[in-house]
């Protein structure tokens, strides 16, 4: 027997048995289709439902115990209270000795990045589409004061809001996914006193923990400064918005000094493209120093934006000002009581 063989022999009892657990639930495992360091994404067809769905299957094995007994059971808690149309929704996790099975929705028409490799730049009326479809998603994640992008180990590279994160469903719809490394952000915590930051109440967590593609890095996490998440998940969304109109990214990743240069000047548009100063606006507005940045608040009443919503987004507006209320009202309101006590 060769090797290829025994490896073959290997693996065939692995496979074996994650098909013979998912049966037991009702899944008919189908082709694979994404890989990731832990494991390997399938379509499956559940039966009870008669709905076809992705199957996420990690190794325990090759999984990190950090990964297993941090970041898992965090990525199956943030996932299973969050429930939009612009969101992939969760719907099962299996636990076995040897894996963990994460049921998910399916999209099926793949990912945005390929998408672009394919076809080029989009349109204007599609990039609106598509970024305004997003913008819906993440003003409901910073709503719940939950961040997509905040990775918190350099063994997780590449986990953070991006274009493979985009999915399209059969009608082109956007889903954001992948929460593995998302985080919930305390709510109403102290601002620290810093100019470059923005000091509004529900913006104002800075974090020191950062991984994912440079590309798509803020120039404070380049910087190694301690950073506004929410504003973080801004500046990606404004490289997400550049490569949607030029197709490619607006920063050179492939040496960081030049990268940290780039990131610190007004970007700049190819003079042949024909796209509109209100999206060029956008994009400069998100891409530039946080002290100046766009909060997910102002994305959504931007006017570019606003022209592509089906509807003005006015709950998720109320939502995020909500969250923004300063909590000095109900701070001297108990004092008040208490005085009325004594």
């Amino acid at each position: 027997m060769g090797k290829g063989d025994a490896v073959e022999a290997a693996a065939a009892p692995a496979t074996l048995a994650y098909r013979s657990v998912m049966e037991e639930y009702g899944y008919e495992v189908g082709k694979v289709i994404g890989n990731g360091s832990y494991g390997t994404v399938y379509e499956a067809y559940y039966t009870k439902q008669k709905v076809m769905v992705a199957v996420k299957i990690i190794s325990k094995k090759k999984a990190s115990e950090d990964y297993l007994n941090k970041f898992l059971p965090r990525e199956i808690q943030v996932m299973k209270v969050l429930r939009h149309k612009y969101l992939i929704n969760f719907y099962q996790a299996i636990e076995t000795t040897s894996r963990v099975y994460i049921i998910l929705e399916l999209a099926q028409g793949g990912d945005v990045l390929e998408w672009i490799q394919r076809y080029g730049a989009c349109s204007e009326p599609l990039a609106g589409k598509w970024f305004s479809q997003m913008a819906l998603g993440i003003a409901y994640l910073h709503s719940k004061g939950i961040v997509h992008r905040l990775t918190p180990s350099l063994s997780a590279a590449g986990r953070d809001l991006k274009l493979e994160n985009l999915l399209l469903d059969k009608r082109e719809n956007v889903k954001i996914s992948d929460f593995g490394f998302a985080k919930m952000v305390p709510p109403n915590q102290p601002a620290r006193s810093s100019s470059s930051y923005r000091q509004m109440n529900c913006f104002s967590h800075l974090s020191q923990t950062y991984c994912g593609s440079f590309a798509y890095a803020c120039p404070e996490i380049l910087l190694g400064l301690p950073y506004n998440p929410f504003l973080s998940d801004t500046w990606s969304m404004g490289v997400i918005l550049y490569t949607l109109v030029v197709a490619r990214l607006p920063f050179d990743d492939t040496n960081l000094k030049k990268l940290l240069k780039e990131t610190q000047k007004e970007v700049s548009f190819p003079q042949n493209n024909a796209i509109s100063q209100e999206c060029k606006n956008l994009v400069l507005h998100m891409l530039c120093q946080a002290a100046k940045r766009a909060t997910i608040l102002d994305i959504l009443k931007d006017p570019w934006v606003l022209k592509f919503q089906p509807e003005q987004p006015t709950n998720e507006i109320r939502l995020l000002e909500a969250m923004c209320q300063p909590t000095t009202s109900s701070t001297s309101n108990r004092q008040q009581s208490l005085g009325n006590t004594t």
